[in-house]
């Protein structure tokens, strides 16, 4: 869960499977005589659209941070292991190459991304408990087999853009439009990749240079809810004000 502190007191709320569904959006529309498009596309795309859906379990009762008393955000509290586990097997069902993408996404975040991201380039690694370190590992195992029936090297710039996709979801979701860059953005699958600056534009209107959509301007949604306390006395009061907060949309204008 996203959690945002407005300017007038509330809250805004993002849920993970929105802002998966959001990212999905940058992926569909990436690729233009500047940058490759993504492929294998559907896969890659699908693997983009679903990537976070192991939060759906933690979607249905959401916590508070006991600390605060406020919602807890994303980096505080997630769903149990096993759900992470249950997407990834889900996908594997429909798409093995859009699960293995998923299965390296979940593993990199505890990771630092690989390595891969200069500028944001995530929290600094933690030590991280025995049972994470147990799934990374059953994990990773897994993503070993799996990459020997593709072409690893396309693979490692999917694994790329897709940390690119869901940093762009996070510059949305997380706060309003601000200067900001991703770097590297892999322009296709030879280069090395470049700096990617986000300027902000006008009332909810982003520049990006180089641009990288198919449209111009790119027009996107993601769903949010608002609401107006603060803070809660326990989880069962923030999640009957989380159920019954009307939905909003959250329209951006990328050119």
């Amino acid at each position: 869960m996203i959690v945002r502190a407005e300017e007038d007191g509330s809250l805004t709320l993002i849920s993970q499977t929105d802002h998966s569904q959001m990212v999905g959006e940058f992926a569909a529309h990436w690729g233009n005589e500047r940058y490759a498009q993504p492929h294998p596309y559907e896969p890659v795309v699908r693997a983009a659209i679903y990537h976070d859906y192991g939060w759906l379990s933690y979607e249905t009762a959401p916590k508070l941070d006991p600390s605060t008393g406020r919602p807890a955000n994303f980096t505080q509290a997630g769903p149990p292991l096993g759900s992470y586990r249950w997407i990834a097997d889900w996908m594997n069902g429909i798409d093995r190459y859009s699960a293995l993408l998923i299965s390296m996404h979940r593993t990199g975040l505890w990771q630092r991304r690989y390595g891969v991201m200069g500028h944001p380039d995530g929290p600094n690694p933690r030590s991280l408990s025995p049972e994470i370190a147990a799934f990374i590992e059953a994990s990773e195992t897994w993503q070993r087999q799996e990459r020997q029936a593709v072409d690893q090297a396309v693979l490692d710039v999917n694994y790329r853009l897709l940390q690119v996709w869901d940093l762009l979801g996070l510059y949305f979701c997380c706060a309003p439009p601000r200067a900001d860059f991703i770097d590297p953005v892999p322009l296709d699958y030879a280069t090395s990749g470049v700096r990617m600056t986000l300027t902000p534009a006008g009332p909810n209107r982003v520049a990006f240079d180089p641009y990288p959509f198919d449209l111009r301007p790119l027009r996107v949604q993601v769903r949010a809810r608002r609401m107006a306390a603060p803070t809660y006395a326990d989880d069962a009061q923030l999640r009957k004000a989380y159920f019954q907060a009307p939905y909003q949309l959250l329209e951006f204008e990328l050119s």
